[in-house]
């Protein structure tokens, strides 16, 4: 069952490698009320993480983000999302090599599309290639509960994903 944006709850979904290190920034972030390891953009009903590793599906890790957009904007997040991972990336993220890594943004309307546009020329403009793609909403699946707050369960820091100051 999907949950209809509201004027104190909205969602972003954001693909940038494995999804503990995405998940892991965003659920620190002021105004964000969970961020939830998931997959999206493939063609298999209720994909599991094995399903994803190891059979042809089509999707990528994709942290689902439930925010306050009074608190913290669609903008915001795009630019940290852009921040906490290597967008120039071709081919997965940091050690992490395969399509279900890939970068991307799932946007939900043509105003999102548009703030990912224009973060992106930015980027370009500074000179980086960027690699992510923008893609349309589609089902998300959460991840299993072990995925779900992994660098919080374990105690550990994520190790293919790191804060660079890029706006």
């Amino acid at each position: 069952m999907e949950i209809k944006q509201n004027e104190e709850t909205a969602f972003a979904y954001f693909a940038g490698g494995c999804f503990w290190g995405v998940e892991y920034y965003f659920n620190k972030e002021e105004g964000v009320k969970e961020a939830l390891s998931g997959f999206m953009g493939g063609h298999t009903l209720n994909p599991t993480y094995q399903d994803i590793c190891y059979k042809d599906t089509g999707h990528l890790e994709v942290v689902e983000v439930k925010y306050n957009p009074n608190k913290i904007s669609y903008e915001n997040l795009t630019k940290l999302f852009f921040e906490i991972h290597d967008p120039t990336q071709r081919d997965g993220q940091g050690p992490d090599i395969g399509s279900q890594y890939l970068s991307a943004v799932f946007v939900c309307n043509d105003e999102e599309k548009s703030i990912v546009e224009m973060l992106i020329k930015k980027l370009e403009n500074s000179g980086l290639h960027v690699s992510t793609k923008i893609l349309e909403k589609q089902e998300f699946y959460v991840a299993e509960d072990y995925h779900q707050y992994y660098y919080q369960k374990t105690g550990k820091i994520p190790y293919c994903h790191s804060y660079t100051k890029r706006f």
